[in-house]
């Protein structure tokens, strides 16, 4: 019962992404093509809102759900590191036709070819777990 909320925003924020064709295998097609706004519009809105939305949390000393204080720690700022995961995540994303918060909207909403590659993204975090400690920071 105490994740019936989670559940409920959810469900708002996949019917949200679907009515705003951001789910759509065509939308991202114009995307890497450059062929249309509509998908850059929405990750740039997303991104600057999450930086306004970080330094909120940060300047404000805000506290999660459980009244503990929310702290962000710094990380280790590497080009190749960004620039190769940001290739895979690419790549990953042009041939799925989805990046991992739709894959489950799409199977939600009966597309059940992406099982495929919901197992193979839960494979691949799988074996980064197991390897994380002999990739280099």
């Amino acid at each position: 019962m105490k994740y019936l909320k989670y559940l409920f925003l959810g469900t708002i924020f996949g019917i949200t992404l679907t009515k705003a064709e951001l789910i759509s295998w065509y939308r991202i097609y114009e995307m890497f093509r450059f062929q249309s706004f509509h998908m850059y519009g929405v990750i740039g809105s997303a991104v600057v809102m999450g930086v306004i939305i970080t330094q909120v949390i940060k300047r404000t000393k805000m506290k999660d759900a459980q009244g503990k204080p929310i702290v962000i720690l710094p990380k280790k700022f590497s080009v190749w590191r960004y620039l190769l995961g940001g290739i895979i995540f690419g790549i990953g994303w042009a041939l799925t036709g989805a990046c991992p918060g739709p894959m489950f909207i799409l199977a939600g909403n009966g597309v059940l070819v992406i099982s495929v590659a919901i197992a193979s993204g839960l494979l691949g975090t799988y074996v980064y777990g197991i390897i994380r400690h002999r990739l280099p920071d």
